[in-house]
């Protein structure tokens, strides 16, 4: 691969874009920008953190961080303008706040820096993207916006089970579960699940709109969908989700760069690992319910379903994506199902996605290097 050289004759650069912090130099996963920082020098690129406080598109060079392996910490030093940007700004809250949003607006504009992965993914717009084309709307759940009872009551007619999420969730938190059952009279009644760290918690209702009274007790200032639930394919009687990281190759073309697994916790009503989740072999699972053969081609056509809605985010979107992780569920007659997509994914833990996933970030940003701005 050629170095796609500055005027002066430097390597290529990228630039890890978080904020600052007042406990440690700066926000974010440490150990993974190390981890880039490393896979930049095998590449040849030159991998550094910058905060929003110091950039500037003004001057061939601005401050940033490198780390010192032998004093085993950061420094705030000069380092050549970056021609890439990364965006690792790891809340939504720093995301909004007005100087950071200067800092990525300016980076959309120009034309001497790439920037990829703006900001964080909305649940409701992703569904709506989603839903508004054929080649995705397949694979999407029946989704609503939570707004009054009636949303409840609407889906519950249709649906046994519902998942209430947060709009703006991460990993898991404020998920909620609603299940209409039938008791020996006749009556229905409906139970609502809540899950705290790794506890659950149950409530029994009468009717949809006790359901909608004690979820509002609990919802606190955010906003929800709810959406249908979906009978998943199990192991052990465990429930279990697919977990796809996709990126952009060295040739800038969407490619699925693993398939992990997550398991739900003995009575969680989510699969994510901070909430007891734990990690295992997608062939194996679907082999256990459906066979070796059939386990094969339905993982083909998770990998398959996973880059026509990266293709659909993006495109929806308007902005330049460089990847993305994405929660897929199998139900119990192999259909596919999206569940959502994180602009910002977390460290896959599996060792040869997480190879992959790391060069992929280097070879897609020489990619934009050499290939200008896409508009």
């Amino acid at each position: 691969m050629g170095f796609i050289l500055h005027e002066r004759g430097q390597k290529p650069t990228l630039g890890i874009l978080t904020v600052k912090d007042s406990n440690r130099v700066f926000r974010g996963n440490l150990n993974n920008f190390l981890d880039l920082i490393q896979t930049g020098e095998q590449l040849g690129v030159d991998v550094y953190v910058i905060t929003t406080k110091d950039f500037n598109l003004s001057g061939s060079d601005i401050y940033g961080y490198r780390f010192k392996p032998a004093a085993k910490k950061w420094s705030r030093e000069l380092v050549p303008a970056p021609q890439v940007v990364y965006n690792r700004i790891p809340y939504r809250k720093m995301e909004m706040k007005p100087e950071v949003q200067q800092t990525i607006q300016a980076c959309n504009r120009s034309s001497s820096v790439q920037l990829f992965n703006s900001s964080f993914f909305n649940k409701w717009t992703l569904f709506s993207w989603l839903n508004s084309a054929k080649e995705s709307k397949i694979y999407m759940p029946d989704t609503l916006q939570l707004s009054e009872a009636k949303d409840i009551t609407q889906l519950l007619r249709k649906h046994p089970v519902l998942y209430l999420k947060p709009v703006k969730g991460k990993a898991g938190r404020g998920i909620m579960r609603i299940e209409r059952l039938t008791a020996k009279n006749d009556q229905t009644h409906y139970r609502l699940s809540r899950q705290e760290d790794k506890k659950m918690t149950y409530s029994y209702h009468s009717s949809a709109d006790d359901v909608w009274t004690e979820w509002d007790k609990h919802r606190g200032s955010h906003d929800y969908i709810v959406q249908q639930g979906i009978m998943l394919t199990r192991y052990k009687q465990r429930a279990y989700d697919l977990r796809a990281l996709i990126q952009k190759t060295g040739k800038g073309v969407w490619s699925v760069s693993g398939v992990g697994a997550r398991v739900a916790g003995k009575a969680s009503i989510t699969t994510h690992v901070p909430r007891g989740g734990s990690i295992d072999e997608p062939l194996k699972l679907l082999t256990a319910a459906f066979g070796a053969k059939e386990a094969k081609s339905i993982l083909l056509r998770v990998r398959k379903a996973a880059v026509t809605l990266a293709t659909q985010i993006e495109k929806s979107s308007g902005n330049q994506l460089g990847e993305m992780s994405m929660d897929i569920g199998v139900d119990t007659n192999g259909h596919i199902w999206f569940f959502e997509a994180n602009s910002k994914p977390m460290k896959f833990d599996e060792p040869n996605i997480r190879q992959k996933s790391l060069e992929r970030i280097i070879r897609y940003s020489l990619y934009l290097m050499k290939n200008g701005r896409r508009r």
